[in-house]
């Protein structure tokens, strides 16, 4: 690998890590249009970046997409069996147990929301 190259990308993670301030003082040195003053960071950093000529080699982030395993009824289900569970773990004063199916209950309603979100869709 060149010098160059090798600076180029030493530069683009650099500029990730710096602060508005020293990246405007680093756009400052470079001829411009618009005022850095009012750009942001990711602003700022796609600005050097375009002025020096490196290229982002990331993509553009994708959405999380959610797999939904169960159906409505099955999380439905598996909610009312550990609120039993959990009934039980209080009665017989196993906190850690109750807090834990408590927490998975937590997730299981969520998942059962997204899952009538997703057919409302």
């Amino acid at each position: 690998m060149s010098e160059e190259t090798q600076k180029k990308e030493l530069d683009a993670k650099h500029l990730e890590k710096l602060t508005v301030k020293e990246l405007r003082e680093i756009a400052a040195e470079i001829p411009h249009e618009r005022a850095i003053h009012d750009m942001k960071k990711e602003e700022l950093v796609a600005f050097i970046k375009e002025a020096r000529g490196i290229k982002d080699e990331k993509p553009a982030k994708k959405k999380h997409v959610i797999k939904i395993k169960m159906t409505k009824p099955e999380l439905k289900t598996r909610i009312r069996e550990l609120k039993a569970l959990r009934g039980q773990a209080l009665e017989s004063k196993e906190n850690k147990k109750a807090n834990l199916l408590r927490h998975q209950i937590s997730q299981l309603k969520k998942k059962s929301r997204r899952v009538a979100a997703v057919a409302a869709a």
